[in-house]
């Protein structure tokens, strides 16, 4: 499988080849700040499997737990596009948003639903974790 997608003004592209690892949402709070919204929804894959083109902007965060987070995004129009942890080499998360086609992704787990919003309702069919998956 092919999926492609880009930053909100096309300055940065991606093209990822194989299967997802994961789907997921995550409601931390520093995902709700940077995705300016409730949750982030992201997938993970390999590190070579993807293929930037264009410049990212990195900002390390820090997550509730203390681990480093780089936040990557495009410097011209601001999108998140990716995710990477020092804590689990060789992976790569992606902010779903930015695909061209969403409709491969199937959310399976909820991380972080400890500090979600109250009004998300999130399908008890899915797995829910109250912090960090890791």
């Amino acid at each position: 499988m092919t999926m492609t997608g880009q930053c909100l003004c096309g300055a940065v592209s991606y093209e990822v080849e194989g299967d997802l690892q994961m789907c997921g949402v995550c409601h931390c709070k520093n995902c709700q700040r940077q995705a300016g919204s409730a949750y982030s929804v992201l997938f993970a894959i390999a590190d070579d499997q993807i293929t930037i083109t264009g410049d990212l902007t990195t900002y390390e965060d820090h997550s509730d737990s203390g681990n480093v987070v780089h936040r990557h995004f495009c410097g011209t129009c601001g999108s998140p596009v990716k995710t990477s942890l020092p804590t689990q080499p060789g992976q790569t998360y992606i902010k779903a948003g930015t695909l061209d086609d969403t409709s491969v992704l199937h959310p399976q787990i909820h991380f972080w639903t400890g500090s979600k919003q109250p009004w998300v309702t999130i399908d008890a069919n899915v797995a829910q974790m109250e912090g960090n998956p890791g």
